[in-house]
């Protein structure tokens, strides 16, 4: 796979890219591909997902954002959160946000079951691309013993 750097480029502009690929027999192919910043923007996953009951139906959920994202205070980020278990053997899945914080409380879990979470990162305004989700946390919420 090759890489280009692009340095220099700006937001709120159209650029065309020409990508042209040369044979060792000297046959060459050129493809046009139009591009703004805004819409290629994609995230790194956050990190550092950490799942933490609060009582006995509800946990706290938090994460880091990506620390390859440059500026927080200039290009803001929004996070969603999925949530999954299995029911008689059939996987459940919620899936929460936006949410602009890097927590949220879950409530109404149910004891005993095991959940899976991650958590992904887009631009606040919606630009470009959803991250990949972040690597799974997985929890059981205790059943309280009488």
């Amino acid at each position: 796979m090759l890489h280009c750097t692009l340095p220099n480029l700006k937001l709120l502009t159209d650029y065309i890219l020409n990508v042209t690929a040369v044979s060792a027999s000297g046959e060459s192919s050129s493809h046009l591909s139009s591009f703004m910043l805004e819409d290629i923007v994609k995230p790194d996953p956050p990190v550092d997902v950490r799942v933490s009951p609060l009582n006995i139906r509800s946990l706290l959920v938090e994460w880091s954002p990506p620390p390859t994202w440059a500026n927080l205070y200039i290009f803001p980020l929004k996070y969603q959160i999925l949530y999954q278990w299995e029911s008689r053997g059939t996987p459940k899945s919620i899936n929460l946000g936006p949410f602009e914080s890097t927590k949220v409380e879950l409530k109404g879990l149910t004891p005993g079951r095991p959940y899976l979470f991650q958590v992904c990162a887009k631009e606040l305004l919606g630009l470009g691309k959803c991250s990949d989700w972040s690597l799974p946390v997985k929890v059981t919420i205790p059943r309280v013993k009488l």
